[in-house]
């Protein structure tokens, strides 16, 4: 049996919370998404946005960076008590990717992962597939981002033999 707390069905778990500076938004837009809102304050301050925001990819980069180090601190957790790991393949994507309200330079933006259903592969013996949903709400408690995910999970019990 799997007592890995982040493969709870219907269990929300927060992942942590992430700052976002205008220097950091303004070094991801340069390298990954220029434009002006999210490149220049006062570019931004004349958009429909009223102020320098985050690239909602940026949002969800952090999103990921959570979960893989929530997923690592859960691994160690579970090796320190003798408990099995469960091995994490590739994504097959996600889908319903919102991004419900701009994410402005100066807020903190937390994150989190509710499983919403585990079902073995048939096509792949010893594989299950991990369903997920994502959601990220900023100091004022206001949902800014949500997505539902797929992966690929090998758990200790779903091993063939």
């Amino acid at each position: 049996m799997n007592h890995d707390p982040l493969l709870a069905i219907g269990e929300r778990i927060v992942l942590g919370s992430h700052r976002f500076t205008a220097e950091d938004i303004i070094a991801f837009a340069r390298k990954f998404d220029p434009q002006p809102f999210h490149l220049d304050a006062e570019a931004a301050a004349r958009s429909m946005f009223g102020g320098l925001c985050a690239s909602g990819w940026h949002t969800v980069a952090v999103w990921m960076k959570l979960n893989v180090a929530a997923i690592a601190r859960s691994h160690a957790n579970a090796a320190r008590e003798n408990q099995p790991v469960p091995e994490y393949g590739p994504s097959p994507g996600i889908r319903n990717l919102r991004w419900i309200r701009p994410v402005f330079a100066g807020s903190t933006i937390t994150y989190s992962r509710t499983v919403s259903g585990i079902r073995p592969l048939p096509s792949r013996p010893g594989w299950s597939l991990l369903e997920t949903t994502a959601d990220a709400w900023n100091e004022g408690d206001e949902a800014v981002m949500s997505f539902s995910s797929a992966v690929l999970l090998r758990l200790a019990d779903d091993d063939p033999e």
